[in-house]
């Protein structure tokens, strides 16, 4: 009998303690979560408008998908930082509701990152080299670019890494610090850049023609066209070679679809070449 009431008022005691602090701390932390929830999903509506008309403002007269890969790059970055921002905030709030020393813990960390400040001297160079990337610009999402010996469509722009994904697909996360040289071939307009190389007896006036007619056919097409900023032409004869001469072809496109119109193109110089009986060399 005696144990059974010792139990029952445990439990009292116990339920009455668990209960003070709900009321209390527990209360808290709900109301503190709520806040921090409530604080990054305002950030998440209201950001990328804002960053958005800003970006319009800065880049005004631009492509306009220049300055949809610029917004949707600060936009990343911005709530990718926030995130973990909020994350030690709440850590920061959280932790005292739970009877933990965060005056003691502030002195024990800030030993240890004096242990590990050397060890972490990297990671303030990757997130100094994010900011200058994203303040200068020089590459954002959906960009195709080489960065530290890849070459890769850019998924992702934060400061501490750059994600590329190549064409076979493979994802590569390339810390800031070590681009040194970003190589951007899709920032404003992208170029035709490619060599027709036909053989030593062919006439070369006649090759020529052929090229540049092909280009300004390829300029006029309903699909072609709007891609097409300066229709390709023969630039130049480029090198004598072993197999043939070699003519230089040049052109302009919108940002990123160099490709779709050098393949077209390539199709169509074929075609044009085997009905002119212009002999095609490698």
């Amino acid at each position: 009998m005696n144990a059974a009431f010792a139990t029952l008022l445990f439990a009292h005691v116990t339920g009455d303690r668990v209960g003070d602090w709900l009321i209390t701390h527990g209360l808290k932390i709900v109301v503190i979560l709520a806040v921090v929830l409530a604080v990054f999903v305002f950030l998440r509506i209201a950001v990328p408008p804002v960053i958005d008309a800003a970006v319009r403002r800065q880049m005004l007269g631009r492509p306009a998908e220049e300055t949809s890969k610029r917004s949707a790059t600060l936009v990343n970055a911005f709530l990718r930082t926030a995130e973990v921002v909020l994350a030690v905030v709440v850590l920061l709030m959280v932790l005292p509701e739970l009877s933990v020393n965060i005056g003691a813990l502030l002195a024990g960390v800030g030993i240890a990152g004096i242990a590990i400040g050397f060890g972490a001297q990297t990671l303030v160079r990757d997130t100094l080299n994010g900011m200058f990337i994203l303040i200068e610009n020089q590459f954002g999402i959906g960009d195709v670019v080489t960065v530290a010996g890849v070459t890769g469509r850019v998924e992702e722009v934060n400061l501490r890494r750059t994600v590329l994904r190549d064409l076979d697909g493979v994802v590569h996360s390339v810390p800031n610090s070590e681009i040194r040289v970003s190589s951007n071939y899709t920032r404003d307009w992208s170029g035709v850049n490619m060599n027709v190389t036909v053989a030593y007896d062919a006439d070369l006036d006649r090759a020529t023609a052929v090229i540049d007619a092909v280009g300004r056919e390829l300029a006029a097409d309903l699909d072609f066209g709007p891609l097409i900023t300066q229709a390709p032409h023969v630039e130049r004869v480029d090198a004598f070679k072993d197999s043939g001469v070699s003519l230089k072809v040049l052109g302009v496109t919108k940002p990123m679809r160099q490709w779709d119109v050098m393949g077209e193109l390539r199709r169509r110089l074929k075609k044009a070449f085997d009905a002119e009986k212009i002999e095609l060399r490698w």
